[in-house]
């Protein structure tokens, strides 16, 4: 019971990876392959806590998030220069590109309540992410988004299992990969919503906020294991309950569709109960992307990453901000998008070879520095995170 109250930043990070996005991807890909894709969501599961355990080991053992460590090891001034720029233009203007998406698919979840009205609801959930931002409280933020998991939990774990989904084909999904007609990129996208750079950021920097000492490493490790693996079964669970849906009504799943088949068990308040796990993907992902861009950003460019400081603030207040402003004018920003997946698909692999890179680093890690195994895995992801780099950048040509 002592080792769940210590649960936080893990969650922080499945809380991120669970947004608008993976549920849509997640959706797609259950009513297009059905459970054919499932191994995909395992694979990344894996791959994520590969470098998500790098980022604790440099959180708690060094005390240092990413850009920090950016900083201390790239001594030549055009690679420090070269760096911000490009996590800047990546994870800070990314992020503010799909803020608007974040809040919007937050509003598709709350908007039922509200008479169907998505500006209103896009302006709340705007609302409620800047003021949790601005309390400038990491525990606060590590509970509400701890709650945001949980509640995607029982939604979508129990949607999957109320639609009676088919056991056997779940497991052959899930242990024999398969990639059937043109579902390789479908398959390559589901890995690319949960392995991204700005979670190691992310995760490195509410680590070493919540763990001081060394002798924590073993209650954080255990931390990332049981959020990640819930994320990685949450995203299964919205494949498995778009699958079964689609296999009932013939059509593709989404809100209205995943409601519609819950109804003769739930009944009316069937909308209400998918809506609430909408929007506490979208909620989640309002809060973590622009916290997210303020921790690269302050980091990078050597501001700190007090929660409290007006750089700080200045960071998630314009993204929270422009988010706002293009959900409720529903407009989606094309060309910062195509530019932001160009910058994530080169910096990607980058951030990867440079979390095995400083893992290795001896006087700084000492006994806590990679292992043999954990630098082959961390190849093996590189080599991934490469792939997803090269698609990233192709899908916009």
């Amino acid at each position: 019971m002592s080792r769940l109250k210590n649960i936080g930043p893990g969650a922080v990070v499945a809380a991120a990876f669970i947004g608008p996005g993976t549920v849509t991807t997640a959706t797609l890909a259950g009513s297009s392959y059905g459970y054919t894709l499932l191994w995909s969501i395992l694979f990344s599961v894996f791959a994520t806590y590969v470098l998500q355990e790098m980022a604790v080991r440099l959180g708690v053992v060094a005390q240092m998030g990413v850009g920090e460590a950016l900083r201390q090891k790239l001594t030549m001034k055009w690679s420090k220069t070269l760096a911000s720029i490009l996590v800047i233009s990546a994870i800070a203007i990314g992020n503010a590109a799909y803020e608007a998406g974040n809040i919007s698919g937050a509003a598709l979840g709350v908007s039922p309540i509200l008479g169907n009205n998505i500006r209103l609801s896009s302006v709340l959930v705007g609302l409620s992410a800047g003021l949790l931002l601005f309390i400038g409280s990491s525990k606060v933020l590590e509970r509400v988004l701890v709650a945001m998991v949980a509640i995607m939990g029982i939604v979508f774990i129990a949607a999957a299992t109320m639609l009676s989904p088919d056991i056997i084909q779940i497991m052959r999904g899930l242990f024999v990969p398969a990639m059937p007609g043109k579902s390789v990129l479908m398959a390559i996208g589901l890995i690319g919503t949960t392995v991204v750079p700005y979670n190691l950021f992310l995760h490195a920097s509410f680590v070493k906020k919540k763990w001081t000492l060394v002798e924590d490493l073993k209650t954080a490790r255990i931390d990332s294991y049981i959020s990640i693996g819930l994320g990685g079964l949450i995203t299964m669970c919205i494949l498995i309950a778009a699958t079964a849906v689609s296999n009932q009504q013939g059509l593709q799943a989404g809100l209205p569709m995943l409601s519609e088949s819950l109804r003769p068990l739930l009944g009316e308040g069937a909308l209400i109960f998918v809506g609430v796990g909408f929007l506490a993907a979208g909620l989640s992902s309002s809060i973590t992307a622009p916290l997210a861009a303020a921790f690269a950003t302050s980091e990078v460019l050597g501001w700190g990453s007090s929660l409290k400081s007006n750089r700080f603030r200045s960071v998630w207040m314009a993204i929270v901000l422009i988010g706002i402003v293009f959900s409720t004018m529903d407009f989606k920003p094309t060309e910062v998008i195509i530019f932001a997946q160009i910058a994530n698909g080169l910096l990607l692999p980058i951030i990867a070879t440079f979390m095995v890179w400083i893992m290795n680093d001896k006087r700084l890690f000492g006994k806590y520095s990679n292992s043999v195994w954990s630098n082959t895995f961390g190849v093996l992801v590189i080599v991934l995170t490469l792939v997803l780099g090269i698609k990233g950048i192709i899908s916009v040509f």
